[in-house]
């Protein structure tokens, strides 16, 4: 069982095409496809904006809601952009060309 479970999870995880991209109500999977991000993503999404779900149902949103999510998205900069510079070495000296 515990295979089969793991399946069900990354089933979840996954973005799903929907039938209609312009319908009024989606999924969590179908809204990930059509804002071409994770599933993760957009939970986190919907926490930081606000949006009302419960935990235990079957999380649907609406064409506002997909627009709250996509216009948050072009004006918030991802929140570990920092981290993932700060990781690069950007303190570091640059290489210098070897003596030929």
């Amino acid at each position: 069982m515990p295979g089969n479970r793991t399946e069900r999870y990354q089933k979840y995880e996954t973005p799903q095409e929907p039938k209609n991209p312009e319908a009024d109500l989606m999924n969590i999977q179908e809204t990930a496809y059509v804002l071409g991000c994770s599933v993760k993503t957009v939970h986190r999404r919907l926490d930081d904006l606000g949006l009302k779900r419960k935990p235990g149902r079957r999380v649907m949103t609406t064409k506002a809601d997909r627009q709250a999510l996509l216009d948050d998205s072009l004006t918030q900069p991802a929140k570990n952009a920092a981290l993932r510079r700060g990781r690069r070495g950007l303190g570091r000296k640059p290489l210098t060309p070897l003596a030929a």
